[in-house]
């Protein structure tokens, strides 16, 4: 609410500043798209990794992933499509306004997206969502899972941040009309939102900084890692020719020309969105993608709001000092331009092209939650919340180590359950049907003299190495995991568990999911990926 109204009262400085006397209110408009997956309650119940952490610690992937994209807004399963209308008329009893449902990418994978809401009333909103998701799906059997990364090897889940500022008689500031390049408030508006990203990327990667995101950001399903911001081709252009000072002429709005004479062309949309971009321009709003599923949005809105409303109050105490109105607004929009131009990339952010020039700008590359944190107490983020009264120093340090000392419990307990499933489910099986094995070839010897066993004896040998190097790599992740746990400082503790117990555990995770691969599925103790993913 406090970095709400911060971002109205600079607002309404430079609505009043073009004459604009009318508009009594500015608000941040959110829409929040919530993706989770859905699963078998029965089968949730039998691996102790999703009970205690949300997500599958050990997993070989199945036969089919994702690779098809069948899934991806396919036709809905009848249990899934009866799950989403309950939750719908539960949402709707609450005065939540879900609209959108549709299946995501992973298979079991879906999402859930209301209609906008002042950002105060959509943090409510997407708070209440998550519970219902949860009810509604113990209810019928079924569990949801909101964890950024329950399965490896298919896209993760996030929740996009629909951002836009809109005034009480109807106007979205980030319209940019008909004439874009003749908009001057719009592009004041951009020019604002260019350098509030471009100053403030390090406030902006912490605010999506999890656990479970440090699985998802920068693979071939979120984000990077790096903030940059994605305008689209047309904008792009405009800036440019803003820059350089020459006119601008754009080609004008195309036509997509379907090829039949029985459908209308229809314009195509010069901002389509890049899938690649942490904050996306699309059409008359921004699309902040980098959040995690299970985060509340209200920690990154008070961000966004907060460096929005920096940049406006410092563009307003320029102009409404300046004595020409029309060429100071010129100018500050030309040197915000070409000052902060830096973070505008409209390529592929998933490239290695793209992470060496954006080293190249200078832009940071906050790969984990332990690179991000500490920024938030950077001086010049200190200076920034305290001035604006969002948060006093004091309320900054105390979510600080919350957040660090949260990344370390979550890391913990799932190195623990690694360790616990590892030795009294993986182990005990793996070895059970290596007797098993070694069982049937003396048997197949004693029937027939010179009999081959080459399979069983593959397996033994494959299998026994395995079993030897997981129990090893078990007592080695414990023995990190005690080590650990005697740390004081919150820093250095979850730097700790990010450069010795992460590695620790995907070691464990390769031998126990090799072993999975060429152990019987009946010998196997809980449910694997196919059986979670494809049996609803």
């Amino acid at each position: 609410l406090r970095s709400m109204e911060a971002v109205q009262e600079q607002s309404l400085r430079l609505l009043r500043l073009f004459g604009n006397t009318t508009s009594q209110k500015v608000v941040p408009s959110i829409g929040a798209e919530q993706e989770y997956f859905l699963i078998d309650r029965n089968k949730y119940l039998q691996r102790k990794d999703l009970i205690y952490t949300g997500r599958t610690l050990f997993g070989a992937m199945p036969p089919k992933g994702q690779e098809l994209d069948d899934h991806y807004f396919g036709t809905l399963r009848q249990r899934v499509g009866g799950y989403m209308r309950q939750v719908n008329e539960e949402l709707w009893k609450m005065g939540v306004p879900a609209k959108t449902q549709h299946n995501e990418v992973a298979p079991a994978q879906h999402e859930l997206a209301p209609i906008y809401a002042e950002a105060n009333v959509a943090a409510d909103h997407n708070q209440i969502m998550m519970q219902t998701l949860k009810r509604v799906a113990s209810q019928q059997g079924l569990v949801c899972l909101l964890h950024e990364k329950p399965f490896a090897g298919v896209n993760g889940s996030g929740k996009h941040n629909n951002w836009s500022l809109t005034t009480d008689d109807g106007i979205n500031l980030l319209d940019p009309g008909k004439r874009p390049h003749e908009n001057k408030q719009f592009l004041l508006i951009l020019a604002c939102l260019l350098k509030a990203v471009d100053i403030h990327a390090d406030l902006l990667r912490e605010s999506a900084a999890n656990v479970g995101n440090d699985h998802r950001l920068g693979a071939n399903e979120a984000p990077p890692a790096i903030i940059s911001m994605f305008l689209g081709d047309d904008l792009e252009a405009i800036l440019e020719a803003i820059e350089s000072g020459k006119p601008y002429n754009g080609s004008g709005i195309e036509k997509m020309e379907i090829g039949v004479h029985v459908l209308p062309s229809f314009p195509k949309d010069t901002t389509d969105r890049n899938r690649t971009s942490p904050f996306a321009f699309t059409g008359n709003k921004f699309e902040f993608r980098s959040l995690g599923s299970s985060q509340s949005i209200s920690g990154p809105n008070i961000i966004l709001n907060t460096i929005v409303a920096e940049e406006l109050k410092q563009f307003a105490d320029e102009l409404e000092g300046a004595e020409d109105f029309t060429e100071k607004l010129n100018e500050l929009i030309k040197k915000t331009i070409k000052e902060h131009k830096r973070i505008i990339f409209n390529g592929d952010g998933y490239s290695d092209e793209w992470k060496a020039e954006a080293k190249k700008r200078g832009l940071l590359n906050l790969k984990t939650t332990v690179d991000a944190l500490p920024t938030f107490l950077a001086p010049k983020n200190v200076e920034l919340f305290t001035k604006h009264k969002i948060f006093t120093e004091k309320e900054m340090e105390s979510r600080y180590e919350i957040l660090l000392e949260t990344y370390s419990k979550v890391i913990n307990i799932e190195g623990l359950t690694m360790v616990d499933m590892a030795k009294k489910q993986i182990l005990p099986a793996v070895n059970s049907y290596i007797g098993n094995l070694a069982s049937t070839a003396k048997k197949k010897l004693s029937v027939t003299e010179g009999l081959s066993c080459r399979m069983e004896k593959d397996l033994l040998e494959k299998l026994s190495v395995l079993e030897d190097s997981a129990y090893e790599k078990a007592n080695k992740l414990a023995s990190l995991l005690e080590e650990g746990g005697k740390i004081s400082n919150g820093l250095a503790q979850a730097t700790f568990y990010k450069d010795e117990i992460l590695p620790a555990m995907e070691a464990l995770r390769s031998d126990c999911d090799a072993l999975e691969v060429d152990t019987a599925e009946s010998s196997w103790p809980f449910p694997q990926y196919g059986d979670l993913l494809f049996h609803i």
